[in-house]
């Protein structure tokens, strides 16, 4: 008696892989393939960045700027859970035969885009609530860190798309040694930076320091 183990990026590509090996279809399962929609990244996205208006990109843009500094393929697009729910489902629904590892989504106000997204698709979900004009983004806060048992969304702070770029890097390294050594590499140039500082301190005073401190 054997036994046959079968590797796939997702459950549906691992079934149609079965398919094949016991003979209910002579097609080879084939991972769904497509390019990130940000200029000069033309790889598989890993990271999908949505948003649920584009007045929110100013502020998921920051999330963006760390994915690219790191290499990390993504993709960026405008889902609105209220305006648009079947576009959002289906997103949800197909982000992982499309390939992605994780969701990045923020929404302002009402802030339902994070929890309906992990609520349909079993990727990891981030959400960054957006700071609205009213509340100071608290309510956005709210509506996203308050989820209910069984669905999980991983908050960051009001307005911290930067937090929600690292931690869906950690979250690549978690089964993809580059990014874990990608990250090693990034907390280790913070702690230098820190050190730095700290010796200027101490060497030349905070009177001078404070001289030529710039925020």
């Amino acid at each position: 008696m054997g036994h046959i183990n079968i590797v796939s990026q997702s459950i549906e590509e691992c079934e149609r892989k079965l398919d094949y090996i016991e003979g209910r279809t002579d097609k080879v399962a084939q991972p769904v393939e497509s390019e990130s929609n940000v200029a000069g990244i033309s790889k598989q996205p890993l990271v999908g960045v949505i948003m649920g208006s584009d007045s929110d990109l100013p502020v998921m843009s920051q999330g963006c700027n760390i994915l690219k500094q790191f290499g990390v393929p993504f993709e960026v697009t405008i889902v609105s859970a209220h305006r648009t729910p079947h576009r959002m489902a289906k997103y949800a629904i197909e982000a992982p035969k499309r390939g992605l590892k994780c969701i990045i989504a923020g929404a302002g106000g009402a802030a339902h885009l994070p929890g309906m997204v992990a609520a349909m698709t079993p990727l990891p979900v981030i959400g960054v609530p957006v700071k609205g004009s009213t509340l100071d983004g608290v309510d956005s806060l709210h509506s996203i860190v308050q989820m209910p048992r069984g669905v999980p969304v991983a908050t960051v702070a009001i307005n911290n798309s930067t937090n929600a770029a690292l931690l869906a890097i950690r979250i690549l390294g978690t089964s993809d040694a580059h990014w874990f050594s990608k990250m090693e590499s990034y907390m280790t140039n913070m702690e230098d930076e820190v050190l730095v500082k700290a010796d200027k301190l101490e060497t030349s005073g905070y009177e001078q320091y404070l001289s030529t401190y710039k925020k």
